[in-house]
């Protein structure tokens, strides 16, 4: 007969193999000129191939411009829309409240995707010390 102390560990183990399973990853952005399209491309592929990755953008400094209301890439092609495609497949994007502060901007000039985080320096060393995996593009 086991004991409960075992099946509560097997619990635990089962548990533990379930969120081990799926992926953490923080993609960090400070510049939207140079990372945000290739960002967004690396996400895409990342979650075709991992489509149960549980992935985190952290945008802070110039890397918050692609989030704004009217955000264009370098071709004249709109960024809410492929921001708002990777949304729906479940990525999270976070923009730096310091930044927001530093450089006069308000929160209702970004995208409707967009969540926000006090600090984007300090959000990143959290999600990596839970055991996210860190990409810059």
């Amino acid at each position: 007969m086991r004991t409960p102390k075992f099946l509560a560990a097997l619990l635990l183990s089962v548990a533990s193999l379930a969120a081990w399973a799926q992926d953490a990853v923080v993609y960090h952005i400070d510049d939207a000129a140079t990372q945000a399209v290739k960002g967004l491309r690396n996400i895409r592929n990342h979650l075709d191939v991992d489509p149960g990755a549980k992935i985190t953008v952290v945008t802070h400094a110039n890397g918050v411009d692609f989030l704004m209301e009217g955000a264009k890439d370098n071709q004249g092609g709109a960024m809410a829309g492929p921001v708002a495609a990777l949304v729906a497949r479940g990525v999270k994007f976070e923009v730096c409240e310091i930044t927001l502060k530093n450089r006069n901007l308000k929160k209702e000039q970004f995208i409707q995707e967009a969540d926000f985080t006090p600090s984007g320096v300090v959000r990143i060393a959290k999600l990596q010390k839970a055991g996210a995996a860190y990409i810059k593009p």
